[in-house]
């Protein structure tokens, strides 16, 4: 492995425009199929598998043309205090108000509050629902229902919308991401100290997720591919693109360090930290591609394009970079060196950078050499401490919130709060009971029976009237909660009711099922839930075997496999503490304590894994090649973690400071996913890696690196040391072509 990727940096090098017009014409021709190709299709929120999708499309297939195509908003009117809404003047402008917004053209329905009995007991609220033939509204359509509501407003009403007519577009963080993205700029800079060598990971990461993001759009049509596919293929991209070629111009400087030419150099850094690139990919591969376990189409897809990106990005690292560096061979360099070269000596150069390599190592190698005198209060400080954080996650509560969770200047928020507060709290979120009486003799009676059951079951304030389909042989009703949607009650209440089910198909020969927003987001809570273990068992185990063959250990990737662990569920616990129950939310403007996102687990656990992977690849690599190369254990972790521990930080900073900037958008999951994935980096690389990781190899010594022979011997060897490189076992070397354009530098 490490030979033929040697020998690939230095073709690259050498044919360096070859490859970058090879590059462009990529992105070119991709870019150009993106832009011009089919639209994909819409979201889908299928779910195969659970209740509530199976009675989506009971409905679907009873009820042809029932499923609304267009846009729907819900204008909530509260009277005055003191006053009623069915008072003559509340009542003449709020009809007019529905009046008014029925004479859209794009208008399907506007339901009068008082011919629909949309009115609380109390006669404080009334609520009507326009819905319109087209899902985008055009902006005079919009304006129309604007004005209508300006006028109910000017006559003393509190008017409030929530729907998807009027939705403003999430904000997703704004001038926070674009902080993030700057932290990380300066990150880079700090690190490398040189404008060259910090830029040139973000042009290649850029490139990277510009051609997976053109290549979704190219095939979204033909694969089924919707507008969200490309988010973790986005971020993924953008995070490991970064790293990987990082890793590679950081190698690269260093055998410059030790004399090596630049085309050498390059041939070397891609050789061995380019194995390094190569197998963390293939883990956070494993990661992603074990997405289509949890058995959501949507998951699937996101999860396979998002490897997709990755593999993209480790192909860049190892063209890409090494043909960009023979452009900029000198740029990238430390200032000091760049001084050398610019006075045409190499006397000396050697043993200058390796001082000075050896002077940035000690401030590294410190820490290394601290926890190696004292590896085991190190490791149990560092699980105590993550054990502790993960304790909130026992009380992990998964759901899907909705304009509950929304700032109070939101107009969706004020108008949950207020049908809340006059139809109570569980109005926001209806049960719906999809009875099925196919071949029952006597249909309306047996819906009228379940319909009686299910209205004295305790926790349903109010059942509708059956409404039937043309055949007469299906019905829908409506069943209202006492509580809110996201609560523990209402979760139990759906189960209550499905448990009355047997009971129920004996008496009636009929059957039923439970649906509605409210229901599917317990169904997809539930299955993602009894997901995560089967999730977490294939991707630790397939990133077992990988590791297995990358280290040649059994205890190292039993090591890293307890050390993402113990990150992982560090990590939401910390979500739960703070988005579920409240600790600190004021700190992150989180308004609304809730139950947290259902594919939250999921996305971070696939997410932290492959980052995760990156950083104990690129810090244990660099152990295991001082040890082969005849190290004492103690001796090579430290060297090890003196050569690559400012990196690793380096790229957990940029991490952190990208995913941080999510946390300043005003919508609640946002946040929260941008929290997770900061704090789940921090905790995996300056906890795990930076404290667990070596306390282990200290304790463990030689053991660490032990492998039965009878293993030994059936495993591929892949050197990804680079123990062929450091032999001679390389190509003679060629004379160095001197860039024209950068003969100055």
């Amino acid at each position: 492995m490490a030979s033929f990727l040697y020998r690939l940096g230095r073709t690259a090098f050498r044919k360096r425009r070859w490859v970058l017009l090879l590059w462009v014409a990529v992105v070119a021709v991709v870019g150009f199929k993106g832009l011009t190709a089919a639209a994909g299709p819409d979201d889908s929120s299928s779910m195969p598998g659970i209740e509530s999708q199976k009675a989506f499309d009971l409905i679907d297939q009873r009820f042809p043309g029932t499923a609304a195509d267009g846009a729907s908003e819900r204008i909530v009117f509260v009277a005055p205090d003191g006053q009623k809404v069915t008072a003559a003047g509340n009542r003449e402008a709020i009809e007019k108000t529905v009046a008014d917004a029925a004479h859209g053209s794009e208008v399907a329905s506007a339901v009068n509050p008082f011919r629909a009995n949309s009115v609380s007991k109390d006669g404080s609220t009334a609520y009507a629902t326009v819905t319109y033939k087209v899902k985008d509204l055009s902006d005079g359509s919009k304006n129309e229902l604007q004005k209508a509501l300006g006028e109910a407003r000017k006559a003393g009403l509190t008017v409030e919308t929530g729907g998807n007519a009027l939705a403003a577009q999430t904000e997703a963080g704004g001038v926070g991401e674009a902080a993030g993205v700057l932290v990380a700029a300066l990150v880079l800079l700090v690190t490398f100290g040189s404008m060259a060598a910090a830029g040139l990971p973000l042009l290649t990461a850029v490139i990277g997720v510009a051609t997976s993001m053109f290549a979704i759009l190219a095939l979204s049509s033909a694969f089924g591919l919707s507008s969200s596919t490309g988010t973790l293929a986005t971020m993924l991209g953008l995070a490991v693109g970064i790293d990987y070629a990082m890793f590679i111009v950081s190698r690269y400087r260093e055998e410059r360090g030790k004399g090596h030419a630049p085309q050498e150099a390059a041939g070397r850094a891609t050789g061995t930290a380019g194995s390094a690139v190569v197998f963390a990919g293939l883990t956070v591969v494993v990661a992603l591609a074990g997405l289509s376990v949890v058995g959501v189409p949507m998951l699937t897809k996101m999860g396979l394009a998002a490897a997709g990106a990755v593999l993209l990005s480790v192909v860049i690292a190892l063209t890409l970079v090494p043909a960009l560096l023979g452009f900029w061979p000198n740029a990238v360099l430390p200032r000091r060196l760049r001084r050398r070269n610019r006075k045409g000596s190499h006397t000396g150069e050697n043993h200058l950078e390796t001082a000075s390599a050896a002077a940035g190592a000690t401030k590294e190698s410190r820490w290394a050499r601290f926890v190696l005198c004292r590896p085991l209060p190190v490791l149990l400080l560092s699980v105590i401490g993550l054990g502790v954080l993960a304790l909130p996650a026992a009380d992990l509560q998964l759901g899907m919130s909705g304009d509950e969770a929304k700032s109070t200047s939101t107009t969706e928020r004020r108008a949950y709060d207020a049908l809340a507060d006059g139809f109570g709290p569980g109005f926001n979120g209806p049960l719906t009971i999809v009875v099925d009486a196919q071949g029952v003799p006597d249909a309306a009676g047996a819906v009228d029976t379940i319909a009686k059951k299910i209205a004295s079951t305790d926790g349903v304030v109010s059942v509708s009237e059956p409404r039937f389909n043309q055949a007469g042989d299906t019905a829908i009703i409506s069943a209202t909660p006492s509580t809110s949607p996201t609560s523990e009650e209402t979760k139990n209440l759906v189960h209550t009711i499905r448990g009355e089910r047997p009971g129920l198909e004996t008496a009636t020969d009929a059957t039923f099922q439970v649906t509605g927003t409210t229901a599917s987001n317990i169904d997809v809570a539930q299955k993602m839930q009894s997901a995560l273990i089967p999730y977490l068992a294939v991707v630790v185990g397939l990133a077992f075997l990988l590791l297995l063959v990358v280290f040649r250990s059994i205890l190292v990737p039993v090591k890293a496999a307890v050390g993402f662990l113990l990150s992982v569920l560090a990590s939401l616990g910390a979500v739960v503490a703070v988005f579920q129950w409240g600790w600190a939310a004021d700190l992150l403007g989180v308004e609304q304590t809730g139950p947290i996102m259902s594919m939250m687990p999921i996305f971070l656990v696939g997410i932290v894994f492959g980052l995760a992977m990156d950083y104990q690849v690129f810090l244990v690599s660099r152990m295991r090649e001082a040890y082969v190369h005849g190290q004492t254990p103690g001796r090579a972790m430290v060297t090890g973690f003196g050569h690559s521990a400012r990196v690793v930080v380096a790229a957990a900073l940029i991490m952190m400071s990208v995913f941080s900037g999510f946390i300043t958008a005003g919508e609640s999951m946002i946040k929260m996913i941008g929290f997770g994935l900061a704090i789940a980096v921090l905790f995996d690389a300056f906890v795990i890696r930076m404290a667990f990781v070596p306390a282990v190899l200290a304790l463990l010594g030689h053991r660490a690196w032990w492998l039965p022979r009878w293993l030994d011997r059936m495993l591929p060897r892949v050197d990804i040391e680079g123990e062929a490189l450091a032999h001679g076992d390389t190509p003679a070397a060629q004379p160095y072509e001197k860039p024209r354009e950068t003969a100055g530098i």
